[in-house]
Protein backbone atom coordinates (compact mmCIF):
# COMPACT_ATOMS: atom_id res chain seq x y z
CA UNK A 1 0.00 0.00 0.00
CA UNK A 2 1.09 3.66 -0.95
CA UNK A 3 2.58 5.41 2.39
CA UNK A 4 2.80 9.15 0.70
CA UNK A 5 5.31 11.69 2.62
CA UNK A 6 4.48 15.22 1.00
CA UNK A 7 6.80 18.19 2.29
CA UNK A 8 5.77 21.66 1.20
CA UNK A 9 7.58 25.31 2.35
CA UNK A 10 5.51 28.06 0.73
CA UNK A 11 4.66 31.01 1.64
CA UNK A 12 1.33 31.34 3.07
CA UNK A 13 -0.25 32.29 -0.55
CA UNK A 14 0.44 31.42 -3.64
CA UNK A 15 -0.84 29.10 -6.65
CA UNK A 16 1.02 26.10 -5.89
CA UNK A 17 0.68 26.12 -1.91
CA UNK A 18 -3.02 26.60 -2.57
CA UNK A 19 -2.70 23.54 -4.94
CA UNK A 20 -0.70 21.65 -2.24
CA UNK A 21 -3.46 22.06 0.29
CA UNK A 22 -6.42 21.01 -2.21
CA UNK A 23 -4.84 18.14 -3.27
CA UNK A 24 -3.65 16.85 0.21
CA UNK A 25 -7.06 16.97 1.55
CA UNK A 26 -8.44 15.05 -1.39
CA UNK A 27 -5.68 12.22 -1.66
CA UNK A 28 -6.95 12.07 2.42
CA UNK A 29 -10.72 12.04 1.03
CA UNK A 30 -9.52 9.13 -1.29
CA UNK A 31 -8.17 7.50 1.53
CA UNK A 32 -4.55 7.60 0.95
CA UNK A 33 -2.35 7.11 3.75
CA UNK A 34 -0.01 9.69 4.31
CA UNK A 35 1.75 12.93 6.66
CA UNK A 36 2.96 16.20 5.42
CA UNK A 37 5.12 18.19 6.49
CA UNK A 38 4.67 22.02 5.89
CA UNK A 39 6.57 25.19 7.26
CA UNK A 40 5.14 26.29 10.15
CA UNK A 41 1.61 27.86 9.29
CA UNK A 42 -1.44 27.68 12.08
CA UNK A 43 -4.02 28.45 9.40
CA UNK A 44 -2.30 25.59 7.12
CA UNK A 45 -1.81 23.13 9.67
CA UNK A 46 -5.40 23.85 10.98
CA UNK A 47 -7.16 23.51 7.79
CA UNK A 48 -5.06 20.35 6.63
CA UNK A 49 -5.78 18.61 10.74
CA UNK A 50 -9.65 19.41 10.32
CA UNK A 51 -9.89 17.38 7.03
CA UNK A 52 -7.61 14.51 8.56
CA UNK A 53 -4.67 15.11 7.36
CA UNK A 54 -1.27 14.01 9.61
CA UNK A 55 0.80 17.01 9.93
CA UNK A 56 3.95 18.37 11.18
CA UNK A 57 5.14 21.97 10.83
CA UNK A 58 9.17 22.80 10.42
CA UNK A 59 10.84 26.01 10.12
CA UNK A 60 12.39 25.09 6.54
CA UNK A 61 14.61 27.77 6.94
CA UNK A 62 17.74 28.40 5.11
CA UNK A 63 20.87 25.66 4.50
CA UNK A 64 21.90 25.92 8.31
CA UNK A 65 18.40 25.28 9.51
CA UNK A 66 19.58 21.73 11.79
CA UNK A 67 16.42 21.31 13.03
CA UNK A 68 14.83 20.75 9.72
CA UNK A 69 16.90 18.73 8.56
CA UNK A 70 16.34 16.53 12.18
CA UNK A 71 12.72 17.11 11.50
CA UNK A 72 12.49 15.66 8.40
CA UNK A 73 14.49 12.72 8.98
CA UNK A 74 12.30 12.03 12.27
CA UNK A 75 9.13 11.83 10.05
CA UNK A 76 10.70 9.56 7.59
CA UNK A 77 11.93 7.11 9.98
CA UNK A 78 8.98 7.56 12.18
CA UNK A 79 6.39 7.26 8.86
CA UNK A 80 8.21 5.00 6.92
CA UNK A 81 6.57 6.43 3.39
CA UNK A 82 7.29 4.79 0.09
CA UNK A 83 6.92 8.01 -1.63
CA UNK A 84 8.16 11.37 -0.83
CA UNK A 85 6.11 13.98 -2.71
CA UNK A 86 8.37 16.98 -2.33
CA UNK A 87 6.94 20.14 -3.65
CA UNK A 88 9.49 23.18 -4.97
CA UNK A 89 12.71 23.79 -4.46
CA UNK A 90 13.24 24.04 -0.76
CA UNK A 91 11.59 21.15 0.49
CA UNK A 92 12.98 19.12 -1.97
CA UNK A 93 16.53 20.33 -0.81
CA UNK A 94 15.79 19.19 3.04
CA UNK A 95 14.81 15.53 1.58
CA UNK A 96 16.71 12.94 2.95
CA UNK A 97 18.08 9.93 0.94
CA UNK A 98 15.81 6.59 1.95
CA UNK A 99 13.97 3.68 1.04
CA UNK A 100 11.40 5.01 -0.58
CA UNK A 101 11.07 6.79 -4.30
CA UNK A 102 11.36 10.63 -4.16
CA UNK A 103 9.55 12.91 -6.56
CA UNK A 104 9.77 16.16 -7.14
CA UNK A 105 7.13 18.50 -8.29
CA UNK A 106 7.67 21.46 -10.07
CA UNK A 107 5.04 23.93 -11.05
CA UNK A 108 7.89 26.24 -12.78
CA UNK A 109 11.00 26.62 -15.07
CA UNK A 110 13.15 25.55 -12.21
CA UNK A 111 17.03 25.04 -11.68
CA UNK A 112 17.21 21.25 -11.89
CA UNK A 113 20.25 21.18 -9.41
CA UNK A 114 17.89 20.81 -6.47
CA UNK A 115 16.38 17.90 -7.78
CA UNK A 116 19.13 15.21 -8.67
CA UNK A 117 18.17 12.86 -6.05
CA UNK A 118 14.75 12.48 -7.14
CA UNK A 119 13.70 9.29 -8.99
CA UNK A 120 10.63 10.94 -11.14
CA UNK A 121 9.90 14.46 -11.49
CA UNK A 122 6.49 15.80 -12.27
CA UNK A 123 5.55 18.99 -14.29
CA UNK A 124 2.25 20.13 -14.59
CA UNK A 125 2.05 20.64 -17.74
CA UNK A 126 2.90 19.20 -20.91
CA UNK A 127 5.21 21.68 -21.84
CA UNK A 128 7.43 21.74 -18.61
CA UNK A 129 7.01 17.84 -18.60
CA UNK A 130 8.94 18.11 -22.54
CA UNK A 131 11.44 20.72 -20.69
CA UNK A 132 12.32 18.53 -18.19
CA UNK A 133 13.20 15.92 -20.99
CA UNK A 134 15.01 18.94 -22.92
CA UNK A 135 17.31 19.57 -19.73
CA UNK A 136 18.52 16.08 -19.74
CA UNK A 137 15.75 14.55 -17.39
CA UNK A 138 14.99 10.90 -18.38
CA UNK A 139 12.04 10.59 -20.29
CA UNK A 140 10.66 7.50 -18.35
CA UNK A 141 10.84 9.58 -15.00
CA UNK A 142 9.21 12.96 -16.58
CA UNK A 143 5.70 12.99 -15.40
CA UNK A 144 2.51 15.40 -16.99
CA UNK A 145 0.24 15.50 -13.75
CA UNK A 146 -2.50 18.86 -14.47
CA UNK A 147 -4.18 20.42 -11.12
CA UNK A 148 -7.22 20.72 -10.30
CA UNK A 149 -10.05 23.30 -8.87
CA UNK A 150 -12.65 23.28 -7.18
CA UNK A 151 -15.98 23.89 -9.10
CA UNK A 152 -18.53 24.97 -6.00
CA UNK A 153 -20.27 28.40 -6.92
CA UNK A 154 -21.30 30.87 -4.55
CA UNK A 155 -23.86 33.93 -4.42
CA UNK A 156 -22.61 37.11 -6.59
CA UNK A 157 -20.11 39.25 -4.27
CA UNK A 158 -22.21 42.63 -4.09
CA UNK A 159 -21.23 45.18 -5.86
CA UNK A 160 -22.23 47.68 -3.60
CA UNK A 161 -19.01 46.81 -1.14
CA UNK A 162 -16.43 47.73 -3.86
CA UNK A 163 -18.33 50.83 -4.79
CA UNK A 164 -19.25 49.63 -7.92
CA UNK A 165 -22.65 50.18 -10.51
CA UNK A 166 -24.69 47.52 -10.37
CA UNK A 167 -24.89 47.63 -14.32
CA UNK A 168 -21.70 48.80 -15.14
CA UNK A 169 -19.36 45.93 -17.33
CA UNK A 170 -17.07 44.34 -14.66
CA UNK A 171 -13.39 42.84 -15.99
CA UNK A 172 -12.05 39.94 -12.79
CA UNK A 173 -8.10 39.43 -12.83
CA UNK A 174 -6.45 37.32 -10.13
CA UNK A 175 -2.62 36.72 -8.64
CA UNK A 176 0.24 37.96 -7.25
CA UNK A 177 0.88 41.45 -7.57
CA UNK A 178 4.53 41.26 -9.15
CA UNK A 179 5.38 42.18 -12.75
CA UNK A 180 5.37 38.10 -14.13
CA UNK A 181 1.62 38.82 -13.58
CA UNK A 182 1.50 42.51 -16.23
CA UNK A 183 -1.43 43.92 -14.23
CA UNK A 184 0.29 47.46 -15.49
CA UNK A 185 -0.75 46.09 -18.57
CA UNK A 186 -4.36 45.45 -17.76
CA UNK A 187 -4.76 48.65 -16.29
CA UNK A 188 -3.15 50.23 -19.44
CA UNK A 189 -5.99 48.20 -21.17
CA UNK A 190 -8.54 49.83 -19.16
CA UNK A 191 -8.12 53.29 -20.62
CA UNK A 192 -9.72 51.79 -23.89
CA UNK A 193 -12.57 50.00 -22.41
CA UNK A 194 -14.86 53.37 -21.33
CA UNK A 195 -17.06 52.43 -18.02
CA UNK A 196 -15.98 48.82 -17.56
CA UNK A 197 -15.01 48.57 -13.98
CA UNK A 198 -12.09 46.23 -12.50
CA UNK A 199 -11.06 44.22 -9.72
CA UNK A 200 -7.88 42.72 -9.06
CA UNK A 201 -7.93 39.93 -6.19
CA UNK A 202 -4.00 39.58 -5.04
CA UNK A 203 -1.05 41.22 -3.14
CA UNK A 204 2.50 41.54 -3.33
CA UNK A 205 4.98 43.83 -4.14
CA UNK A 206 3.92 46.23 -6.40
CA UNK A 207 0.82 47.23 -4.89
CA UNK A 208 1.61 50.61 -4.57
CA UNK A 209 3.14 50.93 -8.33
CA UNK A 210 0.02 49.77 -9.19
CA UNK A 211 -1.68 52.28 -7.43
CA UNK A 212 0.34 55.37 -8.85
CA UNK A 213 -0.25 53.58 -12.85
CA UNK A 214 -3.86 53.69 -12.11
CA UNK A 215 -3.89 57.04 -11.09
CA UNK A 216 -1.80 58.65 -13.45
CA UNK A 217 -3.86 56.75 -16.71
CA UNK A 218 -7.01 58.06 -14.98
CA UNK A 219 -8.83 54.82 -13.93
CA UNK A 220 -8.03 54.75 -10.75
CA UNK A 221 -11.61 55.64 -9.88
CA UNK A 222 -12.98 52.05 -11.93
CA UNK A 223 -10.58 50.38 -10.12
CA UNK A 224 -10.74 48.24 -6.91
CA UNK A 225 -7.70 46.21 -5.49
CA UNK A 226 -9.64 43.58 -3.44
CA UNK A 227 -5.94 42.35 -1.20
CA UNK A 228 -5.86 38.53 -0.82
CA UNK A 229 -9.46 36.89 -0.83
CA UNK A 230 -10.80 33.51 -0.38
CA UNK A 231 -14.52 34.13 -1.77
CA UNK A 232 -13.35 33.35 -5.32
CA UNK A 233 -16.30 32.22 -6.23
CA UNK A 234 -18.54 34.83 -5.56
CA UNK A 235 -16.00 37.14 -7.17
CA UNK A 236 -16.21 35.59 -10.78
CA UNK A 237 -19.89 35.22 -10.10
CA UNK A 238 -20.07 38.96 -10.30
CA UNK A 239 -18.09 40.00 -12.67
CA UNK A 240 -18.76 39.33 -16.48
CA UNK A 241 -14.98 38.55 -17.46
CA UNK A 242 -11.87 36.83 -16.33
CA UNK A 243 -8.41 38.29 -17.91
CA UNK A 244 -5.47 36.85 -17.46
CA UNK A 245 -2.60 39.35 -18.63
CA UNK A 246 0.12 37.66 -17.40
CA UNK A 247 3.50 37.99 -19.35
CA UNK A 248 5.08 35.10 -17.78
CA UNK A 249 2.52 32.29 -16.40
CA UNK A 250 3.83 28.41 -16.51
CA UNK A 251 0.24 26.52 -15.98
CA UNK A 252 -2.31 29.51 -15.20
CA UNK A 253 -4.56 27.82 -12.58
CA UNK A 254 -6.24 30.92 -12.57
CA UNK A 255 -7.66 29.85 -15.92
CA UNK A 256 -8.77 26.81 -14.58
CA UNK A 257 -10.82 28.26 -11.87
CA UNK A 258 -12.54 31.01 -14.32
CA UNK A 259 -13.42 28.30 -16.15
CA UNK A 260 -15.03 25.58 -13.69
CA UNK A 261 -16.63 29.13 -12.90
CA UNK A 262 -18.05 29.03 -16.09
CA UNK A 263 -16.56 32.23 -17.07
CA UNK A 264 -15.12 34.11 -20.26
CA UNK A 265 -11.62 34.49 -20.59
CA UNK A 266 -8.85 36.09 -22.27
CA UNK A 267 -5.29 35.59 -21.48
CA UNK A 268 -1.96 36.88 -23.01
CA UNK A 269 -0.42 34.39 -24.57
CA UNK A 270 2.21 33.07 -22.05
CA UNK A 271 3.29 29.94 -21.16
CA UNK A 272 0.43 28.05 -19.56
CA UNK A 273 -2.58 29.82 -20.95
CA UNK A 274 -1.47 29.17 -24.68
CA UNK A 275 -1.69 25.67 -23.44
CA UNK A 276 -5.07 25.50 -22.15
CA UNK A 277 -7.05 27.82 -24.25
CA UNK A 278 -8.04 27.09 -27.98
CA UNK A 279 -8.71 30.33 -28.96
CA UNK A 280 -12.21 31.60 -30.45
CA UNK A 281 -13.48 28.52 -28.42
CA UNK A 282 -12.71 27.98 -24.86
CA UNK A 283 -11.09 31.49 -24.38
CA UNK A 284 -9.65 34.86 -26.10
CA UNK A 285 -5.83 35.06 -26.43
CA UNK A 286 -3.92 38.24 -26.95
CA UNK A 287 0.05 38.70 -27.53
CA UNK A 288 1.68 39.29 -24.55
CA UNK A 289 2.38 42.84 -23.26
CA UNK A 290 -0.24 44.25 -25.79
CA UNK A 291 -2.11 46.34 -24.32
CA UNK A 292 -4.72 47.65 -27.01
CA UNK A 293 -5.08 43.66 -28.47
CA UNK A 294 -6.54 43.06 -24.91
CA UNK A 295 -8.57 46.13 -25.06
CA UNK A 296 -9.61 45.02 -28.29
CA UNK A 297 -10.80 41.45 -26.71
CA UNK A 298 -12.11 42.79 -23.73
CA UNK A 299 -14.61 44.86 -25.93
CA UNK A 300 -15.21 42.41 -28.10
CA UNK A 301 -16.17 40.15 -25.11
CA UNK A 302 -18.57 42.98 -23.33
CA UNK A 303 -19.78 43.71 -26.61
CA UNK A 304 -21.38 40.14 -27.90
CA UNK A 305 -22.63 38.74 -24.59
CA UNK A 306 -23.60 35.65 -27.01
CA UNK A 307 -19.70 34.52 -28.36
CA UNK A 308 -18.81 35.67 -24.23
CA UNK A 309 -21.80 33.07 -22.91
CA UNK A 310 -20.25 30.38 -25.66
CA UNK A 311 -16.78 30.43 -24.33
CA UNK A 312 -17.70 30.44 -21.28
CA UNK A 313 -19.50 27.10 -21.72
CA UNK A 314 -16.93 25.95 -23.76
CA UNK A 315 -14.70 26.40 -21.00
CA UNK A 316 -16.69 24.83 -18.50
CA UNK A 317 -16.64 21.89 -20.66
CA UNK A 318 -12.95 21.61 -20.90
CA UNK A 319 -12.83 22.01 -17.26
CA UNK A 320 -15.04 18.91 -16.41
CA UNK A 321 -13.43 16.90 -19.03
CA UNK A 322 -9.90 17.02 -17.32
CA UNK A 323 -9.71 19.12 -14.04
CA UNK A 324 -11.72 18.04 -11.72
CA UNK A 325 -10.85 16.65 -8.34
CA UNK A 326 -11.96 12.91 -9.28
CA UNK A 327 -9.69 13.37 -12.70
CA UNK A 328 -6.63 14.54 -11.19
CA UNK A 329 -6.76 12.49 -8.02
CA UNK A 330 -7.30 9.61 -10.31
CA UNK A 331 -4.18 10.44 -12.09
CA UNK A 332 -2.24 11.03 -8.91
CA UNK A 333 -2.99 7.50 -7.73
CA UNK A 334 -2.29 5.80 -10.77
CA UNK A 335 1.35 7.70 -10.75
CA UNK A 336 1.90 6.66 -7.28
CA UNK A 337 1.18 3.16 -8.02
CA UNK A 338 3.19 3.21 -11.31
CA UNK A 339 6.23 4.63 -9.47
CA UNK A 340 5.85 2.56 -6.01
CA UNK A 341 5.46 -0.64 -8.06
Amino acid sequence: MTRLLQAMAGAEHGGAEAFFERLALALQRAGLDQHVLIRRNARRAAMLRDGGVAVTELPFGGVLDVATHWGFRRAVARFRPTIALTWMNRATRFCPRGRFVHVGRLGGYYDLKYYRDCGHLIGNTPDLRNWLVEQGWPPASAHYVPNFVSDIRAAAAPRKAFSTPPQAPLIFALGRLHANKAFDVLLKALTDVPGAYLWIAGDGPLLGELERLASRLGVMPRVRFLGWREDIAALHAAADLFVCPSRHEPLGNVVIEAWAQGKPVIACAAQGPSQLIRTGKTGLLTPVDDAPALAAAIRHLLTDPAFAAGLGAAGRAAFEADYTEAAVVARYLDFFRQVAG
